[in-house]
């Protein structure tokens, strides 16, 4: 019998380390050390060893695409800080978000073996279904781990001054979809798909609305085939939205909101769009004056009155926090870091669709939950969170690491050696 080298026995570690800082997203400040504390790590573990045996941790291919989908996000961060707004804050943001880099290497480290992979995924998996059946207590009972529901919404164990557990759950949602499915078949997966579209719904984002849609589609064709995915997501669809329509106002008043865009006019579109019509033309207002590096990374805020309309609604309701990020992607990036920050955000989009295409089809099968939640949560046509914030930053980088470490996993030295202490 032979012994466990070191590297094998940092990645054993390294999945509940990633597992930790998930179940700590309902509290932001000791997630976030956990974050930091695991990027220092990292750090020393690899400075110890001085980068040997790095292979055996994670494949070159690996290690290059997290390094590149990392920079793709932080080099707009700190080229928008040259002449920003606010330039000691972008530039703060920038040196402080440099943490993620190590962070996202431990992160696909992780998911670079199958034991890891496995555990990884199962855990994600756990977590968001404890937060689900946190959500559907609340829903019933009025009371969460979160606390009471004092919103009107849903707010699970984020609680009512943290409206994200909607979003965060579709986010979140390939991985106990996929695990239901594979334990328990059709019946796991509708089962987990309901609980998900009542929680969703009624956590009243509707973004989650077309994350968790967008999800659900994709997710019962890969499981069930096309035709079959199509007659189980309409009917179920059909169903739940019914129920939950009949039983909640508030619900109503939300669809209604959205039913109004199809009145076709501006003020129909704006009412249906929760006020962010001008939002959205003070962002490209903001890019066109500032197309190389826009106004900086956080600085949506400080800019906003120079480049809104007189009659803007939000310029006289600042406290409402409306005003503070564009609420889409591509405005935000364009707003923020300018169309440069578009090039390298698209460059790495292209580079991770470049490793999809030219992966193995095991490679494909075993990135896929990753893959979809990433997809779907960076997804153009929806309304999003700041993706340059800490919360929603770092929710996203977390699952590009994890698609890079478990697309890429096969090549590592460590792969092939298996990743149990057996050489």
């Amino acid at each position: 019998m032979t012994n466990s080298s070191p590297t094998e026995t940092r990645l054993q570690w390294a999945p509940w380390w990633v597992l930790g800082f998930v179940a700590l997203w309902p509290l932001p400040g000791p997630a976030e050390a956990v974050l930091s504390l695991g990027a220092v790590v990292a750090l020393a573990v690899l400075a110890v060893h001085r980068f040997r045996g790095g292979i055996r941790l994670l494949s070159h291919e690996a290690w290059a695409l997290t390094t590149v989908l990392f920079m793709s996000y932080w080099l707009p961060e700190l080229i928008s800080s040259l002449d920003a707004y606010d330039r000691p804050r972008a530039l703060r943001e920038a040196l402080l978000d440099l943490r993620y880099l190590p962070f996202l290497w431990l992160v696909a480290i992780a998911v670079a073996g199958e034991r890891g992979r496995r555990l990884t995924f199962a855990g994600l998996a756990v977590i968001a279904s404890l937060w689900l059946l946190d959500g559907l207590v609340q829903a019933l009972t009025g009371f969460s781990l979160g606390g009471p529901m004092s919103a009107d919404r849903l707010s699970g164990i984020f609680g009512a001054d943290n409206l994200k557990l909607g979003l965060v759950l579709a986010s979140l949602a390939p991985f106990p979809l996929e695990w239901s499915a594979r334990r328990l078949g059709l019946a796991g997966w509708v089962l987990m798909a309901a609980g998900l579209v009542v929680v969703v719904l009624l956590a009243g984002a509707r973004a989650a609305w077309v994350t968790l849609g967008l999800v659900l589609a994709v997710s019962a064709w890969m499981q069930f085939g096309s035709r079959r995915a199509l007659l189980l997501l309409g009917a179920g669809a059909l169903a739940v939205a019914t129920l939950l329509y009949a039983c909640s106002d508030t619900l109503q008043e939300r669809l209604q909101r959205t039913e109004a865009m199809l009145e076709g006019n501006a003020e129909s579109l704006d009412h249906a769009l929760s006020g962010r019509l001008p939002i959205w033309s003070t962002a490209w207002r903001m890019a066109l004056a500032h197309p190389v590096n826009g106004v900086g990374v956080r600085g949506f805020r400080n800019a906003y009155a120079d480049y809104a309309d007189p009659d803007d609604p939000w310029l006289a309701d600042r406290d409402h926090g409306a005003g503070y990020h564009a609420h889409q992607i591509v405005l935000e990036v364009l707003s923020e870091t300018g169309f440069l920050g578009l090039f390298f955000w698209l460059g790495g989009v292209a580079i991770a669709w470049r490793a999809w295409r030219f992966a193995p089809p095991e490679a494909r099968a075993r990135a896929c939950p990753p893959a979809l939640a990433l997809v779907a949560t960076l997804f153009p046509l929806n309304t999003h969170l700041a993706f340059y914030s800490t919360f929603w930053g770092g929710l996203t980088l977390l699952l590009a690491a994890l698609y890079a470490g478990s697309l890429l996993a096969g090549d590592g030295a460590l792969a092939r050696t298996g990743d149990d202490g057996q050489g």
